[in-house]
Order: C-alpha cells, then structure tokens, then sequence
C-alpha cells in the first residue's frame, strides 16, 4: 500500500507568487507526462481538472512574467525521488 505523501497533489505550480507553490515538494522533483508523453516544461498542472500550463514562446506578460497557454487532456504526476516504481497521480 502507498503512504499519500508518495503521491503528488492534485494542483502544483512552480510560481512562488500562486496558492498552490509548494517549495518543499518540488525539492523532491516532480514528473509529469500529458498525453501519454513526458513533459519537462510545465509551469502548473491539475489532475482532477486535466490541464497543464505552459509558456508561450518568449512572450511576457506587461509585468514581465512569461505567458502561458492552458493545454487539456489527461495528466499523471509522480515524485522522481521515489524512482522508477514511484506511484503515479491521475484521474
């Protein structure tokens, strides 16, 4: 059986600025894959609600933060540290 805290949370970012940062689970390393690929570019992601964030280009918003586009589908998480048997999060 899993402990809960081997499975990452429904909703993380990587904005120190959003309600959902969390500095001490991202220290563990978290993965992502979105439709079925393994994605290393994702600012934000939420399970239950199935979408990613990521940035736009280079393109910055007016007070100098990058855009980012909101892309949907399925989204499964899981802690790096944990290895190759690590326990995965998803809808």
């Amino acid at each position: 059986m899993t402990d809960t805290a081997d499975i990452p949370p429904d909703h993380l970012s990587i904005n120190p600025m959003s309600p959902h940062f969390d500095g001490d689970l991202l220290s563990r390393g978290v993965g992502i894959r979105f439709k079925g690929e393994r994605r290393t570019t994702v600012e934000e992601y939420c399970i239950s609600e199935g979408w990613i964030k990521v940035q736009a280009g280079k393109a910055r918003d007016r007070k100098g933060n990058p855009l980012l586009i909101k892309l949907s589908g399925p989204v499964e998480a899981w802690f790096e540290d944990l290895g190759d048997d690590a326990p995965v999060a998803k809808a």
